[in-house]
């Protein structure tokens, strides 16, 4: 029953960390507390670092001394973050709060699923991990949603630091609802019996073990980030999109409404997809429709390019659960959040590394001319993705036939 009553938590967590009016308003916000769109990339690469630097250790304290415990100190920053950003008014303290929710992204990103998945083993129904999933980020969006339709309202009406005392106040909720989920049991870690319990390289040292022995999910993990990391920035930066081809701040709220309305559906299939289709296709077909949607957006601003971006949310909403699958069913539970983490460090790398680029050539030229840049880059990981599955299909097909 407890272990039940997690998931109904975390639906709650979702929705609640999700209902941010902020985000609606946060790049006019941030621009008219002197923030320019480099400032903006350096703050996201100082996430990334921040990211980096936590992500592994945290998701080590995760499966060493539980998952409820980084999730309510992550609940905890979260909160803190927009209550500082009333307060910011220069670079650096943007910074302070980047590097605050790096630290929060750190310790909820390997713990979240790893207690998701070992709650659904506990009830025996782990089979249904992409569909919670699904659900969960639905609730995600959904919160997004509302926040949108009157984030852009309440900012007009009332200005915009009053979206960041909402979003403080539906953190402070989400955080409640955190510190009522449960521990779930783990099975005895074989480290245990080796007497290496209190050793931390021993998990670190476990899961790179396991992503050696698993190179095709290695390289379907890496291009589901780079979908992830190009995602993130169209995320980042579409209101700028908006403001330069004339559209008023009021169809901000809608737009961003649309957003999240969009990404419901793909993951709401990821579980119907993944039994039709192997994740390399999904992933192939996501990254081929993100290429196409950004150099339609880049090529056709108005419009079609606003169609185009919602295409791309639509199609990226199908990775998160079939990746999160993935690579849940092939882990174990002793070092399930280590694993998670370090496939958060990959996302995060691999968003640090486009940024530059990103950030570059927005600044020199336009945003128009970065979502370009991006649809390139979604071009180039398709190929790799092609040429890496066909030569790991190949070796082990060449194993097969020596064996034989």
């Amino acid at each position: 029953m407890t272990n039940s009553r997690n998931i109904t938590r975390l639906y709650f967590i979702a929705f609640f960390h999700n209902l941010i009016p902020a985000y609606v308003i946060e790049r006019l916000f941030w621009q008219e507390r002197g923030m320019t769109v480099f400032m903006v990339v350096l703050c996201e690469i100082i996430y990334a670092v921040t990211i980096v630097l936590c992500e592994i250790p945290t998701g080590i304290l995760a499966d060493k001394f539980g998952r409820k415990a980084l999730l309510v100190i992550g609940a905890v920053l979260s909160m803190l973050e927009f209550i500082i950003l009333l307060f910011a008014f220069n670079f650096w303290t943007f910074a302070f709060v980047v590097f605050l929710a790096g630290i929060a992204g750190a310790c909820t990103s390997g713990a979240s699923n790893a207690l998701l998945y070992d709650s659904l083993m506990v009830l025996k129904k782990e089979h249904s991990f992409e569909k919670i999933v699904g659900i969960l980020n639905s609730f995600d969006f959904i919160g997004s949603l509302l926040a949108a339709l009157s984030g852009s309202v309440l900012a007009k009406t009332f200005g915009l630091e009053f979206n960041y005392m909402l979003s403080a106040a539906s953190m402070f909720i989400a955080l409640a609802f955190t510190v009522f989920l449960a521990e779930p049991p783990r099975k005895p870690h074989q480290m245990e019996d080796q007497g290496l319990e209190k050793s931390f390289a021993v998990y670190f040292i476990s899961s790179v073990k396991f992503f050696k022995t698993n190179p095709k999910l290695v390289v379907i993990i890496t291009n589901s980030m780079a979908i992830g990391a190009c995602v993130s920035y169209l995320d980042e930066f579409w209101q700028l999109y908006l403001d330069d081809i004339g559209f008023s701040i009021l169809f901000f709220g809608v737009f961003s409404a649309a957003i999240s309305l969009v990404r419901i559906p793909g993951n709401l299939i990821a579980a119907y997809l993944i039994t039709h289709f192997c994740a390399k296709t999904i992933i192939l077909s996501v990254l081929g429709v993100s290429a196409a949607g950004f150099f339609t957006t880049a090529l056709f601003p108005g419009y079609i390019g606003i169609i185009a971006m919602l295409v791309i949310f639509l199609a990226s909403g199908v990775v998160d659960p079939v990746v999160s699958g993935y690579l849940h069913h092939r882990g174990s539970s002793e070092i399930r959040a280590t694993l998670e983490s370090i496939q958060s460090l990959i996302e995060r790398a691999i968003t640090f590394i486009i940024g530059i680029g990103f950030g570059i050539i927005a600044t020199k030229a336009t945003v128009t001319t970065g979502f370009a840049f991006l649809g390139g880059v979604s071009c180039l990981f398709s190929i790799f993705l092609l040429k890496k599955t066909k030569i790991i299909n190949f070796s082990i097909l060449h194993i097969l036939k020596k064996r034989r």
